[in-house]
């Protein structure tokens, strides 16, 4: 058991007391870390800061030659290792370099030692690329792909922060180009939008065509060209991208950024994108999720060229892995799945095992001679964050969706990834950050057995505040009772958002908006919905509905049947059409634009005060109140006159006549605070942290006959409430409406 000291040292660090006592546990790894930051003290002669010892945890946990940590602890200590992307530089050239001594003045020129980047610097490169593109950014403006921008200042300056790159690209185009207009936010010209995809095409192609070996971390081999000139005779220099998903869970918020980017590069390059289902673990897929994934797919706008599966090459995969074995590169292991968990685990005693015995008994995985956890194929290979071996095969007894119990044996992810885009000749494999870690695998796997190797592109994730999207976590909420299922409305799920009424648009003009960067994205769900409402506000016809109904009786009223009231559509294009309603002597108005009594800046209906009813061209003036027996006001009685007979009112409120009635659904954050899953915020859970008001149900709500033939997923915008769409629950003859989100007005605005 760790002593107190091994705890304060490492919380010292900068580690959380959870995190330093789980680094405890590991023997080898707090062994390491001991002795990094017991150095780094005595080099120091203080107290070590957090962005040091952040740099010391990432070494201990990362560094497998452990001759090497005095040297690059002194680094560190010294300041002269002082970023993460030193870091790695450093990994990785004393990985290979194993040989004694190390070449220092080489080291030092490869790890950017004494490269000191200084704002000038920064200033000027960021200039020289604007410059480069200056025609075209003022032509574009905001929609101009600032990555580009990103991307050549840091070729510019490799040892540069990146963040400090960023903050320079922002204040020279805002000094270009001014803040943003409207104009700025709408859809690209055509001929800008063709110019920009020019430019991509050859961009890609500076790639594509042969020189894939020419991406940073690539690996290559005797082989690499002859293997990249026979994928361009396949493709032609054409790009391809896929979107991979894995079938068992619905996509969430964070895959729309992922399909928005596959598909969109491939368009946006003449390129092409497959779906690609990676379905290598039975027990976890069922078929609703290869239909709603491919839904989600189509209703962002997408057409896949293909849709392919994991499990269309299941033959090919086992036929290379029987030669990865070959070659030697693999093995057959017994350790247990929780020998093999963590980033330290013990080195197998299997592993220089002979060849023939592992294909032996890999070929007794394939025939079901063992049990569930009994054995397992492994790699023999150490991923960038220090993972060893990791594993290609292991047996499950589950039956496949698509071959049935053909295969007792399946491939994991880490196999399977890069082989299925090898197959496919795509030239992008673009991934979310977290597979940073695997890109050594991947290249290393594809030249292991000598196919062509794709390149790979990491990017950010998109998250959002006050939300939860792990499908263990929804599972969690479903079973709780706090949601109805994977497309209840207050979710983030893309089913969920379609089910609220969010249009693909929106969605789609969201994920462009933040962007695509290396760094993982958390945005405000208020951003979201500020495209969800730049999309209905030109899309959403407008209606009229009251949730709290109170009763105004006309006692005057000028025609001896009800009047047709021709309402626009969309009262700023009148253009867009009219729809008609009913305007009779007994009509609802919302109870809130009543008082008895007016106040100090209330506007609406009040003995003495009159009100404009919208689009009627009257005015109404309140006569009697008239209350039941337990002084509840249940009907209004008031006279009209023409609207321009007179003083003009101080307010126009909506009103409904010969309604509909229906059922309307508000929705607010299902969680109370920003990082339901964070301990320190929420101590109690996400569980705990649920918003009791984050719906309610209003029944007995009236909307005006315009909607009648409304359909699921319709959308309207119901005047001086908010925008709302029809939800797949209504029935003929009572219509079930979603709010989706509220109107930008203040809606304390009287």
């Amino acid at each position: 058991m760790a002593t107190p000291d091994s705890l304060t040292l490492f919380t010292g660090l900068g580690l959380s007391e959870n995190k330093a006592r789980e680094t405890l546990k590991n023997a080898a790894l707090s062994t390491q870390l001991r002795e990094a930051a017991t150095q780094a003290q005595r080099t120091l002669g203080s107290a070590i800061d957090k962005a040091t010892g952040t740099l010391l945890y990432g070494l201990a946990s990362r560094l497998r030659d452990t001759r090497r940590l005095s040297f690059l602890v002194s680094y560190i200590a010294n300041k002269k290792i002082h970023t993460e992307l030193q870091l790695s530089a450093a990994l990785e050239y004393v990985r290979s370099h194993p040989l004694d001594p190390i070449d220092t003045e080489d080291f030092e020129q490869e790890c950017g030692v004494g490269v000191v980047v200084t704002p000038e610097q920064i200033e000027e490169a960021v200039e020289a690329t604007i410059n480069r593109h200056r025609s075209q950014l003022l032509v574009e403006r905001y929609r101009f792909n600032m990555g580009l921008l990103m991307g050549e200042a840091r070729a510019a300056l490799r040892w540069a922060d990146g963040k400090m790159i960023k903050h320079e690209v922002d204040m020279q185009v805002l000094h270009l180009l001014g803040p943003k207009m409207e104009a700025d936010l709408e859809k690209k010209p055509k001929a800008a939008k063709a110019r920009l995809e020019e430019t991509d095409r050859k961009t890609a192609k500076v790639v594509e065509n042969g020189e894939n070996y020419k991406t940073p971390g690539y690996v290559t081999t005797p082989h690499t060209m002859d293997l990249l000139k026979q994928h361009l005779e396949i493709t032609g220099g054409q790009v391809r991208t896929r979107f991979p998903p894995e079938p068992n869970g619905i996509l969430h918020i964070g895959h729309a950024k992922a399909i928005n980017f596959n598909f969109g590069y491939a368009k946006a390059n003449n390129g092409i994108c497959f779906l690609r289902f990676d379905d290598t673990n039975p027990e976890k897929e069922e078929a609703k999720f290869f239909t709603a994934i491919h839904d989600m797919v189509t209703w962002l706008g997408y057409t896949p060229y293909k849709v392919t599966y994991a499990s269309d090459y299941f033959d090919q995969l086992y036929a290379w892995a029987v030669e990865l074995i070959r070659r030697g590169q693999a093995y057959v292991c017994h350790q247990k799945v929780e020998e093999l968990k963590g980033h330290n685990s013990l080195p197998s005693p299997w592993r220089e095992r002979p060849i023939e015995e592992s294909l032996l008994l890999f070929e007794a995985m394939r025939k079901g001679k063992f049990a569930e956890g009994e054995a397992t194929l492994r790699m023999k290979l150490v991923m960038e964050d220090g993972k060893m071996d990791p594993v290609a095969y292991r047996v499950k007894y589950t039956p496949h969706h698509r071959t049935g119990d053909k295969w007792c044996i399946y491939p994991t992810y880490d196999y399977t990834h890069c082989l299925c885009d090898s197959i496919e000749h795509i030239t992008h494999s673009l991934c979310t950050k977290e597979f940073q870690a695997r890109r050594s695998s991947y290249f290393w796997l594809c030249n292991a057995l000598d196919v062509y190797c794709p390149v790979q592109w990491e990017y950010g994730r998109l998250n959002l505040h006050y939300a939860v999207v792990s499908k263990r976590k929804i599972l969690q909420l479903v079973a709780a009772g706090a949601v109805r299922d994977w497309d209840d409305p207050r979710l983030f799920t893309l089913t969920a958002l379609r089910r609220r009424g969010f249009p693909p648009e929106a969605i789609n003009n969201f994920c462009a908006r933040v962007g695509v960067t290396v760094a993982q994205t958390t945005m405000e769900p208020h951003l979201l919905e500020a495209c969800v409402r730049d999309v209905l506000n030109d899309t959403a016809p407008r209606a009229m509905a009251v949730l709290e109904p109170l009763q105004v009786a006309i006692t005057n009223f000028p025609a001896p049947k009800p009047l047709d009231i021709q309402v626009p559509n969309f009262p700023a294009d009148e253009t867009k059409g009219f729809h008609q309603v009913p305007f009779a002597s007994t009509i609802f108005i919302e109870r809130t634009d009543f008082k008895e009594e007016s106040e100090p800046g209330y506007k609406r209906l009040a003995m003495g005060q009159p009100v404009g009813l919208r689009h009627t061209g009257y005015v109404i003036e309140l006569q009697r109140v008239v209350k039941g027996s337990s002084g509840c006001v249940e009907c209004l009685e008031v006279t009209c006159r023409r609207a321009d007979s007179g003083e003009k009112p101080k307010a126009f409120i909506h009103w409904v006549s010969q309604p509909l009635v229906c059922e309307i659904r508000l929705y607010e954050r299902l969680f109370q605070h920003k990082n339901p899953e964070d301990p320190v915020e929420v101590p109690g859970g996400f569980l705990s942290d649920l918003n009791p008001a984050s719906l309610q149900v209003v029944e007995g709500a009236l909307v005006d006959c315009s909607v009648a033939l409304a359909k699921p997923f319709d959308k309207f915008q119901f005047e001086r409430l908010g925008y709302f769409s029809v939800d797949p629950d209504s029935q003929q003859g009572q219509l079930i409406f979603n709010r989706t989100v509220t109107l930008k007005e203040d809606p304390g605005k009287v």
